[in-house]
């Protein structure tokens, strides 16, 4: 048996898609009406946003586990522009791009090369992700191979190199979280020589990234200590003494009030960029006090509507921004569902649903990260938010999934 279901105030097609239900059984979704989204060119100003933007392969390319990237130029750097036309910024070669989840360096060098002449051209803002990952012994084995000092200095080396990469491109510098850092370090001691070593050789302000370990296990313990409190007072104590060469703290804990937390105990003109992709709404509007900004995956799929909300801050319209960034929220949630580190799939999904990229593979073969189960609420949830712009299409392709699963009622 089946039932129809749609939000009441989302206005429907007629047309509806039959999608299989975690009960074993199905259900009938109306097809939303497209929205007709206003564009905004220019960037945002009520708040800093950014969408971390993920990369559209070639599909001749053996993009399989373990071979390196090949991607298709043209359709990753048109989803770029179309981020641009909504007023967002670019968080450039993150772990959206899937940094050290199969984007090589060699293709995330290309990439920020490319990105920031575009951006440039554009007149858009540009972030670009400098890590580690080039190195070509793994983490444990540096850790294991590596006394101290020998193993601190290759990091440090090799986050120098790629600072001096993503500067030379033209694009603001993005500190990521280390792998190798992570595995060699022996305390907070460790970190602050690395960090401090790069924040005095860097020509501007950048983003220091907190990745939790929901996105990536490899970096529990980061910042010295498993105890986020600790942690977060040793992360503190480096911004603090040197504020004048951070920009602001990109922080992906998945906790709003660890975030309100932090966000109040920064120095005076250091920015939350939020990566709270579960509680991005109120986070973004603040308490009164302190706001966050925005440096997040789930813009990369919401981005129209991140844009409409961004809209109504600036015209000092809380309630309508409010209503706009609701129907994300679900979404967003459901994207970044545990295992959290497999929420590429579902922004390439809803990029592909979109019809912003010809086909659904990714980097490593990620396009099975997610099961079609997942892929249906996912389907289902941006359809309710109105953002397919062509329904047909994109019920059309939620289809070609379940029938390649051998999904039917």
């Amino acid at each position: 048996m089946s039932t129809a279901t749609r939000t009441e105030e989302v206005p429907g097609t007629g047309t509806t898609i039959r999608l299989p239900a975690v009960d074993g059984g199905w259900h009938d979704v109306e097809l939303a009406e497209p929205r007709a989204w206003a564009p905004h060119p220019q960037p945002h100003t009520a708040r800093v946003a950014f969408a971390a933007a993920h990369v559209i392969v070639d599909p001749r390319g053996e993009n399989v586990p373990g071979a390196p990237a090949v991607v298709d130029w043209d359709a990753t750097l048109a989803f770029r522009r179309h981020l641009f036309a909504h007023g967002l910024g670019v968080a450039e070669a993150m772990d959206t791009a899937q940094r050290n989840m199969g984007l090589d360096w060699a293709a995330a060098a290309e990439l920020i090369t490319r990105s920031a002449a575009q951006a440039k051209e554009h007149g858009a803002r540009i972030a670009s992700g400098a890590g580690t990952d080039h190195l070509t012994v793994a983490p444990h084995q540096l850790a294991a191979t590596e006394v101290g000092a020998s193993a601190l200095e290759q990091v440090t080396t090799a986050y120098l190199e790629q600072v001096a990469h993503v500067e030379g491109a033209g694009s603001q510098v993005i500190v990521m979280a280390s792998r190798h850092l992570a595995a060699a370090a022996r305390g907070f001691d460790d970190y602050l020589r690395v960090y401090e070593t790069i924040l005095t050789q860097v020509a501007e302000p950048v983003v220091l990234h907190w990745l939790g370990e929901a996105f990536d296990p490899q970096l529990a313990g980061y910042w010295g200590s498993r105890d986020v409190a600790e942690a977060t007072e040793n992360f503190l104590s480096l911004v603090r003494a040197h504020a004048d060469k951070v920009d602001g703290v990109k922080v992906s804990l998945l906790s709003a009030e660890h975030e309100r937390g932090l966000r109040a105990a920064l120095p005076e003109g250091v920015r939350l960029y939020t990566g709270d992709d579960f509680n991005y709404p109120e986070l973004i509007e603040g308490d009164g006090e302190h706001h966050s900004d925005a440096l997040l995956g789930a813009f990369a799929a919401i981005a129209p509507a991140a844009s409409a909300a961004f809209s109504a801050l600036e015209a000092g319209d809380v309630e309508a921004y409010r209503a706009e960034m609701a129907p994300t929220l679900p979404l967003s949630r459901t994207i970044f569902e545990a295992p959290t580190f497999h929420y590429k799939t579902g922004v390439a999904f809803v990029s592909w649903l979109s019809g912003l990229q010809d086909g659904f593979t990714m980097v490593g073969g990620m396009q099975s990260a997610r099961s079609p189960l997942h892929l249906a609420r996912v389907f289902e949830l941006a359809n309710t938010a109105r953002l397919l712009p062509d329904p047909e299409l994109a019920a059309a392709r939620m289809q070609l999934v379940l029938d390649t699963a051998g999904l039917r009622p």
